[in-house]
């Protein structure tokens, strides 16, 4: 029997039952969950009773005011899709993290918030065989596509293969082992890079390798690999499955950084000499100069103006800030919406100057 559903969430559901992208931002904060020591999952509903609509592996931008100044962060949906009434983020404490430590201290249930989504393109395509590979925090999108999985009853084979610092980093532990034992086809592989505080570990420990991952997923060659973690994680990861014999197009993995988004930095592209514009930061009364060619954020980055950044390619919406004056040539990727650019809002990591620009941060 095929037990897959042919038609989506947002099928079920007339238009305007749904949240819509781009009409809608209203929240409310309906529970608060600790995971592990530093990890807290927060379940969002529409304050207007609506029902939502999206992949999993897809991220919501929640818009906030944290000490009289905007900010704006992604972080990506961990609940399954299948259950449309909410949906769940999953948000670890970062050192000196302004964004994620507003959220562990200050948000509550019953509190109000403003979000744009769904966003991103991370999504599980049709396969026979998955690899789900994940460090630290970055386990929030593809602990969805499980959760999705348990409740389809579709017939999976799936390896989730998780790294963390230590057991007690191992987010959804419980949770997952429960699933496995439930959902026939799904095997877990937690890799965590020290025993501090459970000398009793039964697995191996370190960091991921061909070694070990060629061990743990013999038949890694024919699987399609999810990946989500910190950057330099998912670069060692690229790079071990690639060697592995995973086909490019069969590595897929998450635009941001989910691990480092409060304080990403930004690759700076050195552009052919063109026309430069004075950019000025009002708010940190600084002035730098930016070509043509380059985009707001890399030359800020360079100049070591603080602008928050994570995937900078117009994905994220993490660096939206307001335009005072000036104009840009801005090419997004769905981190902004458009009545936010015509109240002024623009993308410093996809925007180029085409005159003097003065930007309130």
């Amino acid at each position: 029997m095929d037990t897959k559903s042919s038609f989506s969430t947002a099928e079920h559901l007339e238009l305007g039952d749904l949240w819509s992208r781009d009409t809608d931002e209203d929240l409310v904060c309906v529970d608060v969950h600790q995971e592990t020591h530093d990890v807290k999952t927060f379940t969002f509903a529409s304050t207007q009773g609506k029902r939502f609509a999206f992949e999993a592996g897809q991220y919501f931008l929640f818009d906030l005011d944290v000490g009289g100044e905007p900010e704006s962060r992604c972080y990506s949906i961990s609940s399954s899709p299948k259950r449309s009434n909410a949906f769940s983020v999953t948000v670890k404490r970062v050192a000196g993290g302004k964004i994620s430590n507003w959220f562990h201290d200050k948000l509550t249930v019953n509190a109000k918030i403003k979000a744009n989504g769904p966003l991103g393109q991370f999504t599980r395509p049709n396969a026979r065989k998955y690899l789900l590979l994940s460090a630290g925090s970055g386990i929030t999108p593809v602990m969805a596509m499980v959760r999705e999985l348990a409740d389809t009853c579709e017939p999976v084979d799936v390896v989730f293969m998780h790294a963390a610092r230590t057991p007690k980093d191992l987010i959804f532990r419980d949770e997952l082992a429960t699933l496995a034992n439930r959902v026939k086809g799904l095997r877990l592989q937690f890799l965590p890079e020290l025993v501090a505080g459970e000398a009793n570990w039964p697995g191996l420990t370190g960091r991921i390798s061909p070694a070990y991952m060629k061990l743990a997923v013999p038949d890694i060659a024919e699987r399609v690999v999810m990946c989500c973690g910190p950057a330099p994680f998912m670069t060692a990861a690229r790079a071990i499955t690639g060697e592995l014999g995973v086909p490019p197009p069969n590595y897929i993995e998450e635009s941001f950084d989910a691990a480092a988004i409060d304080d990403a930095d930004v690759a700076v592209v050195e552009e052919p000499a063109t026309r430069t514009f004075q950019v000025e930061f009002s708010k940190q009364a600084r002035r730098i100069e930016v070509a043509g060619e380059q985009t707001v954020l890399s030359c800020a980055k360079k100049a070591g103006v603080k602008l928050p950044s994570s995937c900078s390619n117009g994905v994220c919406g993490t660096c939206k800030s307001k335009l005072v004056s000036g104009s840009v040539e801005m090419s997004h990727n769905g981190g902004i919406r458009q009545r936010e650019i015509d109240a002024g809002l623009f993308l410093p990591c996809c925007s180029k100057p085409l005159s003097d620009l003065v930007i309130d941060r």
